[in-house]
């Protein structure tokens, strides 16, 4: 099968698992919403690919070390401003990874307020997935 150069310079995303990168059986394509066209691709886990995944808080920090290159990769793939994804997309993203990883410890539905940032989470007990304790 011959690829196109433009299928040649996809970013192509891996799953984060015990500590490395994996690569995926199964991806689905990003589109940049200002060009219409696939520019990356990422991963579409199977269950037992996400199996392996044990900490969502050491994901939280891999977010906010990396915040600048995950801010310009929200920016093109949502066409949102870079100063958005930097101050209010990406720090919600580690915040929510914190939150989830402790929430599946409680048996409750639930709200709560992010004052700091403008933003409300509703979270409702119904597991559909991978979760650690």
């Amino acid at each position: 099968m011959t690829t196109s150069p433009e299928q040649q310079k996809l970013l192509v995303l891996q799953n984060y698992i015990g500590g490395k990168f994996v690569a995926c059986r199964d991806h689905i394509d990003s589109y940049d919403p200002s060009t219409g066209r696939v520019y990356c691709r990422v991963p579409d886990s199977s269950k037992d690919e996400s199996n392996g995944l044990r900490s969502s808080n050491k994901l939280a920090d891999l977010i906010e070390a990396n915040l600048d290159e995950f801010a310009l990769a929200e920016s093109k793939d949502q066409g949102k401003t870079l100063a958005f994804a930097r101050t209010v997309d990406i720090p919600r993203a580690a915040y929510n990874f914190r939150f989830f990883a402790s929430s599946v410890l409680h048996h409750t539905n639930d709200s709560s307020q992010m004052d700091h940032m403008g933003c409300l989470h509703y979270t409702i007990r119904c597991p559909v997935g991978v979760g650690e304790a």
